[in-house]
């Protein structure tokens, strides 16, 4: 049974609200966790605490409860020459490098001639998420 400290094998599906597909890991090698070690979800993590290999469940995250709600203060404009020519398109991804080396996903929300608006919010912030969970292994 799942509790804290147990190293837990998943199969799982992720879902938005609409029902697209966000990741799926069925007919792959299960995700490996260690139940309450922070390296998932904490509310997904909560969401299957007593359950059993072979178990399934479906999990709903609100988006407080998932990455988070958008941050407007996590989107920034800069000058459009500051991307280069093949990533300015609404959507694309690119990494940012912060002065002391560290590297930071964003994507470009929005763009016109001279500017360009870089979100650095999680790609599924805001997002209501839907996950269909099966309990493959628990174990010490």
């Amino acid at each position: 049974m799942i509790e804290s400290g147990k190293t837990v094998s998943i199969e799982y599906t992720l879902s938005l609200e609409d029902g697209t597909v966000v990741d799926t890991n069925v007919g792959q090698d299960p995700l490996v966790y260690e139940a309450g070690g922070g390296q998932i979800l904490p509310a997904l993590d909560a969401a299957l605490v007593g359950l059993s290999e072979g178990d399934t469940k479906s999990v709903d995250l609100a988006p407080g409860d998932g990455y988070g709600e958008i941050d407007e203060k996590l989107r920034f404009e800069v000058g459009i020459d500051q991307l280069p020519e093949n990533a300015r398109e609404v959507g694309t991804p690119l990494v940012a490098k912060r002065e002391d080396g560290q590297e930071l996903r964003v994507r470009v929300h929005d763009l016109n001639d001279s500017t360009a608006v870089l979100d650095y919010n999680h790609p599924l912030a805001g997002e209501s998420l839907s996950f269909s969970v099966k309990i493959v292994d628990v174990s010490s």
